[in-house]
């Protein structure tokens, strides 16, 4: 729990008076950030020990858990979701694990373990899927994810702005160049933009639905402030339906259609 304050004005003078105000969050590890990190490094290994000891030099990894269109299409559904844990090389899942390192902690610190674990796995699914309804090549890594954290990151600013004050703007503002970037990097060879903008939109309309949004609570017997997250189970739910539902509906759509 930290410590904020809000700015009032004293209807008796000028000059603004200061009111504590204590801002609960829902954590203060970041366990599952730390989680996902081990394990997506742990596959990571499992693939480079899987290519250097075979007699082939198979990624026996990627091969099982790679988002491959025609696997998908042949029952092997959970490839729209284990793409998330494997990489191309050090640079690519140095770059997502980063990422997740930075952005992971805060953004579980309010969203606590479980909501948090949820969006990732929502963005990592959602951009995935995009990626099999418009893209006919291969696809592995956590950019899905972590593009779903960003997105998620702007909405969490943008709800709760008053609690930013002026920095807000730019805040927002650098979080809308990095997506750019990002984006316009993604149409480089080789580089599976459908699944960026799939976790982008996944964590967008989690977070719209579900993410934390501080109003103030006044506690009746000691008189003190506090923000409080108005958000609970049942906007959990309906933030899963709209995203994740929404894109498996597409998924489902595709096998109807042979």
């Amino acid at each position: 729990m930290t410590d904020q304050y809000n700015q009032n004005q004293d209807p008796a003078s000028n000059n603004p008076t200061r009111i504590q105000v204590k801002l609960k969050t829902a954590t203060n590890k970041p366990v599952v950030t730390y989680v996902l990190l081990g394990l997506t490094v742990f596959v990571f290994a499992l693939q480079y020990l899987s290519q250097s000891l075979s007699a082939n030099h198979y990624d026996w990894p990627y091969m099982l858990g790679a988002k491959v269109n025609e696997l998908i299409l042949a029952g092997q559904v959970w490839r729209l979701i284990t793409p998330i844990l494997l990489h191309a090389s050090i640079l690519h899942i140095g770059f997502n694990m980063y990422a997740l390192f930075v952005i992971g902690p805060q953004l579980e610190r309010f969203y606590g373990h479980w909501r948090f674990l949820l969006l990732y796995l929502i963005a990592g699914l959602t951009g995935n899927v995009l990626s099999f309804v418009l893209s006919p090549n291969p696809s592995l890594g956590a950019s899905t994810s972590v593009f779903g954290l960003v997105a998620a990151e702007a909405v969490f600013i943008y709800r709760n702005r008053k609690l930013f004050g002026d920095k807000a703007r730019g805040m927002l503002v650098n979080l809308g160049v990095v997506i750019v970037i990002n984006l316009l990097l993604g149409l480089q060879p080789g580089i599976d933009n459908w699944g960026h903008l799939g976790g982008l939109a996944g964590g967008l309309i989690f977070a719209w639905v579900a993410g934390p949004l501080f109003k103030v609570s006044v506690s009746t017997d000691s008189l003190n402030y506090q923000l409080l997250d108005s958000r609970g189970n049942k906007e959990v739910l309906w933030g899963a339906m709209l995203s994740g539902g929404l894109f498996l509906a597409v998924v489902i759509g595709r096998f109807l259609a042979g």
